[in-house]
């Protein structure tokens, strides 16, 4: 009997969320265009590192080199960003990675990454706030922090903030009541400073080139040693280890070591995938928005890093503030105040982006069941989800008056790069499963869009799927390599999720050994050798048998190309760069998923909607039946 409810729950916590994504049925706004993703995505990525991380970056990893740190982070961001553009195309709903896990991979890591989403929004727009409050208070003077210093000093060293930040409760308080009023209100503002932002960069680019030398990417070490008192100008700033010298004067590891920096810089876009019940064409407008935000951004950073470089020595950047010093090298000292126009907007857009998603993930777990319902309630006059968006803000602006939160901003890391690992695995599981015969997934364009004789096709498709499924195969090494069905069936797409269960397996232990086993790797050990050569085989051929099995031909408006390799190397990049985080931080990760599964097993698993729609029971927190589902 106990082995029974065992298994009775353990069915549950894998249960899959079906969605009917027919358009109508959002209870949101749907009123947003792909500029405005564009927008939105450039707003929320391009923040306020492209203003400090380029100097860091150059003076202590990559040098002039940078340009190829933020090509290679950029090539690497784009592989999360097109498994995020077919799922926005398959299931263009509201909650982003959460919903992709849930109607892909189950109810329980469903849950896992909507709950460490939740965590990366809040402590973004918590440390984001606090950002802007020092820049400004910086552009004034300091008044602010020094009244916070003279009246309200925290003395709880190691726990609190030395100093509680009003101004960075004011800032999210005013931008969660933007929220509030409505998204095109929040997305025209959002435009408005992005394009300050953009324009400013542009100004900084043109102005790198017109006053750069291509003399100070040709550098050599005796040019370093004899004159790097007078090529600094004497600024002060402290010289270091200055390389080699030339373009790469740390070599291709310092490359490589600025590129796992550099891809932070990227993160933001996922922002997008959370407006897939507020766009006008969500099977067009997610994909064009992911892939053209990650374009413009990738621009930007690498014309400010090359313009940086040119402009002044690598090693004499000031890793804070390296743009005011660089134009004052050039003469140019009066462009510091479009610079810091130009990081207050970027803050500012940086700011709404982290706050924009997150009531909708948690207004999607909400609605779903797997959070508190009452936080799925809608405005009926401005369509947003008004109690998630006040509870959400609240807890921002808590975190932001109370912690320093210079400690936790890694946990920002880990939800983010779990819930990309999750969307490439999604998109690989997805592919190669059995068409529905209802077909839930066939999201290929809009009902508009098809003219009759594409109408007739998925019709007939449909029929063809209900009464003609692909026969059954019995196991064995011609079926694993060469299936006869030219359309997935249950026993390749069993396959498919088994291999690729196997897949994230060898790349964890890969990623394991590589990043805590370096001292051994240095000295040769066999064991390490062997370790990590037998998980990059075993992962190639799971690889190649998972490329073997019969692919799905569902028409969707968008695809991810060089499947499987892409999405494979995807979750790769993502494992390996959660295994450079350290100790302190998986700890504190642990605390927030403990606190996650006594609300996911308290509440959620008992709420969720797709149990009582399995008993015919389903609906929404306004008391309607709910179709959407």
């Amino acid at each position: 009997m106990g082995c029974q409810a065992l298994l009775h729950v353990g069915q549950q916590m894998l249960r899959r969320k079906v969605v009917d994504c027919s358009q109508e049925d959002s209870r949101l706004s749907r009123c947003l265009n792909t500029f405005d993703l564009v927008a939105l995505g450039v707003g929320s990525t391009l923040g306020a590192g492209v203003y400090v991380l380029a100097g860091a970056v150059a003076r202590e990893n990559a040098g002039p080199a940078i340009v190829i740190s933020f090509l290679i982070a950029a090539l690497a961001s784009v592989l999360a960003g097109l498994c995020y553009g077919e799922f926005g195309a398959r299931v263009p709903k509201t909650g982003s990675a959460y919903l992709y896990s849930y109607v892909t991979v189950g109810e329980l890591w469903a849950f896992i990454t909507g709950w460490n989403l939740i965590l990366s929004y809040i402590i973004g727009t918590s440390s984001v706030a606090r950002a802007w409050s020092a820049t400004f208070d910086e552009l004034i003077g300091k008044p602010i922090g020094e009244f916070s210093r003279t009246h309200m000093a925290l003395n709880a060293p190691g726990v609190l903030a030395e100093n509680p930040d009003i101004f960075s409760v004011v800032i999210i308080l005013i931008l969660t009541g933007l929220l509030t009023l409505g998204v095109k209100e929040s997305a025209m503002v959002n435009k408005i400073f992005t394009c300050v932002n953009v324009l400013v960069l542009g100004f900084i680019m043109v102005s790198g080139f017109v006053k750069g030398s291509i003399k100070n990417w040709q550098l050599t070490e005796e040019d370093i040693r004899n004159t790097s008192g007078s090529l600094c100008l004497n600024n002060g700033t402290d010289k270091g280890d200055p390389g080699f010298g030339g373009f790469m004067p740390f070599g291709f590891s310092g490359v490589l070591s600025g590129a796992a920096t550099c891809f932070y810089a990227f993160v933001g876009f996922d922002c997008i995938a959370t407006t897939g019940e507020e766009v006008k064409n969500p099977q067009k407008a997610i994909p064009v928005g992911i892939v053209a935000s990650l374009l413009i951004c990738f621009i930007a950073y690498f014309g400010v890093s090359a313009a940086l470089t040119l402009m002044m020595p690598y090693f004499c950047l000031d890793k804070d503030s390296p743009l005011p010093d660089a134009f004052k090298h050039v003469g140019w000292e009066g462009a510091k105040y479009a610079v810091a126009v130009g990081s207050l907007c970027a803050l500012s857009t940086s700011l709404l982006g982290s706050m924009f998603p997150m009531p909708r993930v948690i207004y999607a777990m909400a609605e779903d069941g797997l959070l508190f319902k009452f936080l799925a309630r809608i405005n009926n006059r401005t369509k947003t989800p008004i109690l998630a968006t006040l509870t959400s803000g609240a807890i921002a602006a808590v975190m932001a008056f109370l912690f320093d939160l210079k400690d936790l901003v890694d946990l920002m890391s880990i939800g983010t790069l779990l819930a990309y690992s999750l969307v490439a695995a999604c998109v690989l599981v997805l592919r190669y499963q059995p068409e529905q015969p209802n077909m839930v997934y066939q999201m290929a364009r809009t009902a508009d869009e098809l003219d009759q004789v594409d109408q007739n096709e998925l019709v007939s498709t449909s029929d063809s799927h209900t009464g003609f499924l692909p026969e059954a195969e019995k196991f064995s090494l011609k079926t694993l390599l060469s299936p006869k069905n030219t359309e997935p069936s249950k026993f390749s797409g069993l396959i498919v999720n088994i291999s690729t269960s196997l897949i994230a397996l060898f790349i964890l232990i890969f990623c394991i050994v590589a990043v805590h086993g370096k001292e051994a790797l240095i000295r040769r050990e066999l064991w390490v050798v062997f370790v990590l050569i037998g998980s990059s085989v075993l992962c190639s051929v799971v690889t190649v048998l998972i490329w073997r099995q019969p692919e799905s031909k569902t028409k969707l408006s968008f695809k991810v190309p060089f499947l499987p390799v892409l999405p494979v190397l995807s979750i790769f990049v993502n494992v390996y760069l959660m295994m450079q985080l350290d100790q302190g931080t998986w700890i504190r990760f642990a605390v927030w998923m403990v606190i996650g599964f006594v609300i996911y097993f308290g509440y959620g698993l008992w709420h969720s909607e797709e149990a009582s729609l399995a008993a015919g029971q389903a609906r929404t927190p306004d008391g309607n039946l709910d179709h959407c589902k």
